[in-house]
């Protein structure tokens, strides 16, 4: 049975290791992601970012993978973004080991609570330090408390006694349950869920279905040290967290411990019950969303079978129809044809009769007394529309309509082209019959396709993408050089300062361009010493960066140092402002450096376009379709946009398009002050 909902004890193990994960955090943003979803964005010192995802009445864990965010914040979240965001997390706690979280935030504007219910349909409320409602996923008025703006927070009351707090004598009360199972009674009596239910009795060796009135003091016993050894593991935090997997490889649980009761069963182990969770939840939530897609899919191609088939009867009602006129037409043009003296006859002296000054009532008076005496050809007559001076008769059964204005010929070739035209539709009637019949085939045999039959695996399910972790050097300017060593440089006085006082070590090299406004460029050399090769590329992406792109130079000097040459004091009374350094010492020289810069295009492992930039033979080590860029006028998105072109016009047809549809962001960052001249070299 897949697990549905987390447990008190779940939710024991996650406060714990929520405590030592992100206790001083700073709140970077909030994102709220669906109707009942939040998103914390989390900033903890000298660690990397954090996401805390909070789903009202179902989990709450840390998340490593991509959550996509709305572009337009609903009002709740703007709420929580005007009270907490910027604030720090001061402390994270489980209330009376009940499946609620209270998390504690230090912000400009006091104490603030963020209350997350996960039990029922759930709450999120934030509550102020007076203990007052400020914001609500959800607000309603209940029995036992409201959940209000302004009202006074009162905790949902206890769904059972807290084990954390309970001795054994607390435990007696179980006997009097009666004829109750035991496992249902504690339970109920603790609220601590059916599966703990069973694995506290497993473990005491007591059967699950016992009767209440059968319990012994011995069993009351075994129930509460059993109860208090699974306690013990949360609370000192001896977790072994765990996905559960049965025969078949189907995820039925996920646990802060291993369980006796899953003895036998596929454990797939995590380095944390937040990860567990996250992977748990992650994998359910996608195979759903497959599920439910395959689904869709199945009604959306049954309504076309459906739609279809409506369809195919309507064809074949058509052609039925047009056939059923052709064969009609034809025959009457034959009937006309096989009676053509009685019918000219039967014109002829409707016409004179009418010439000789006979009324038209007169007229059909002679020719129905004439028929109904049995004369011919009068017995063919049926009416006359004296208006249209149209003859209507009927023969062999069959009716239909003659001009008197034309010749009995003209008649039957009007009834003969009739015939013909209602062929041609019976043609294209059947034609298109035959398409719809075919396209039906084609849709019921999807419809028997095993995947559209709900018969969803893991391993075809596509899960989101993982959050790619940010490395240090990613937050300045870095390229890898041709000979395989990280080349950092800053983007401004701060980065300048940072990079230096921070990042750099003994063994590196430090590169600046001989001219006021530029950035510190240093070579990582701790796995060796670099070539003259690495050293011109590394000059190059100093001088490049510097005012001298800038000022539109065509090269400049650059010389490097030591680190240790590198100091912040001078002489008594100089000011070395933020991001400056004194250089003593001897410099090493390289004179001229040309200024350039290349940007490439190359592809990642998932078949992705992807932009690599920096000095040219860094960039041609790594990709041939590049273009080169140098000091020049055209500037901004005219610029980015011809780089682009210029990649896609080198580029095999299927990346062309690709190339052509990526932002120009991704490749800004690699062109100086954002403008240049494309060179042809």
């Amino acid at each position: 049975m897949l697990k549905r909902e987390i447990t008190s004890f779940d939710v024991a193990a996650l406060v714990y290791e929520l405590n030592q994960a992100i206790l001083g955090a700073r709140i970077n943003n909030v994102y709220q992601t669906d109707r009942k979803t939040l998103l914390l964005k989390l900033q903890k010192p000298n660690n990397p970012a954090a996401q805390l995802l909070i789903e009202a009445g179902k989990r709450l864990h840390l998340t490593s993978y991509v959550v996509e965010k709305p572009k337009t914040p609903p009002a709740f979240c703007m709420a929580l973004r005007k009270y907490i965001r910027n604030g720090r997390l001061i402390s994270v706690k489980q209330h009376a080991f009940e499946r609620i979280v209270t998390f504690t935030i230090k912000t400009k504007m006091g104490i603030m609570k963020l209350v997350t219910e996960l039990f029922g349909e759930g709450n999120i409320i934030l509550v102020n330090n007076q203990n007052k409602i400020l914001q609500a996923l959800k607000y309603k008025k209940m029995k036992d408390r409201n959940i209000l703006r302004g009202e006074i927070f009162q905790q949902a009351p206890p769904s059972g006694k807290n084990p954390l707090k309970i001795s054994v004598k607390d435990l007696e009360p179980l006997k009097k349950f009666g004829k109750t199972e035991v496992v249902r009674a504690i339970a109920r009596f603790l609220s601590i869920g059916g599966n703990y239910a069973e694995e506290i009795l497993l473990r005491a060796g007591i059967d699950k279905k016992k009767p209440c009135s059968e319990l012994k003091d011995d069993d009351i016993e075994k129930i509460f040290q059993n109860m208090q050894d699974i306690l013990s593991q949360l609370v000192n935090g001896r977790f072994e967290p765990c996905m559960v997997l049965d025969e078949k490889g189907k995820i039925i649980d996920v646990t802060p411990i291993r369980l006796k009761r899953y003895e036998g069963f596929q454990h797939q182990k995590y380095g944390s019950f937040n990860e567990a969770l996250d992977e748990f939840y992650t994998k359910i939530i996608t195979v759903e969303k497959k599920a439910r897609a395959v689904k869709e899919a199945e009604e959306k191609l049954q309504r076309e079978i459906a739609r279809l088939r409506r369809i195919i009867e309507s064809q074949e009602k058509a052609l039925a129809e047009a056939e059923r006129k052709a064969e009609k037409y034809k025959k009457i043009g034959n009937i006309i044809y096989a009676h053509l003296n009685e019918l000219q006859t039967l014109m002829s002296k409707i016409l004179q009769d009418k010439e000789k000054g006979k009324s038209w009532n007169e007229i059909v008076s002679e020719a129905e007394a004439e028929r109904k005496a049995g004369l011919k050809p009068a017995e063919f007559f049926k009416a006359l529309d004296w208006k249209k001076l149209t003859l209507n008769v009927c023969i062999d059964g069959l009716c239909f309509e003659l001009n008197l204005r034309s010749d009995l010929f003209s008649n039957a070739a009007k009834f003969y082209e009739m015939a013909k035209k209602a062929k041609l539709k019976a043609d294209g009637a059947r034609t298109a019959l035959e398409e719809t019949r075919r396209k039906l085939e084609e849709i019921e045999a999807q419809a028997e396709s095993k995947i559209l039959k709900g018969e969803v695996k893991l391993a075809e399910v596509k899960m989101p993408a993982k959050r790619r972790r940010r490395e240090w050097f990613e937050k300045f300017r870095w390229f890898v050089s041709s000979e395989g060593f990280l080349i950092v440089g800053g983007k401004d006085a701060v980065s300048n300062e940072v990079l230096i006082k921070k990042y750099t070590e003994p063994t590196d090299m430090v590169f600046h361009a001989d001219i006021v406004g530029a950035p510190f460029v240093v070579i990582k050399c701790k796995d060796g010493k670099p070539s003259e090769q690495t050293i011109k590329e590394a000059a190059e992406f100093a001088a490049s960066f510097s005012r001298a792109w800038r000022e539109k130079f065509g090269s400049v000097d650059v010389f490097w140092v030591h680190p240790e040459q590198l100091s912040k004091g001078g002489i008594s009374g100089t000011y070395v402002k933020r991001g400056g350094f004194i250089v003593q010492g001897r410099r090493n020289w390289l004179r001229g450096v040309e200024l350039r810069a290349a940007v490439g295009v190359t592809t990642s492992d998932d078949g992705n376009v992807k932009f690599v930039g920096g000095p040219v033979d860094a960039v041609e080590a790594r990709t041939k379709n590049y273009v080169i860029v140098t000091p020049g006028d055209l500037r901004g998105r005219e610029l980015f946009n011809k780089i682009l072109k210029k990649l896609a016009s080198k580029a095999p047809e299927d990346l062309r398009k690709r190339i052509l549809k990526a932002s120009i962001e991704e490749i800004r960052e690699f062109v100086p002050f954002g403008k240049g001249h494309i060179s042809e070299s």
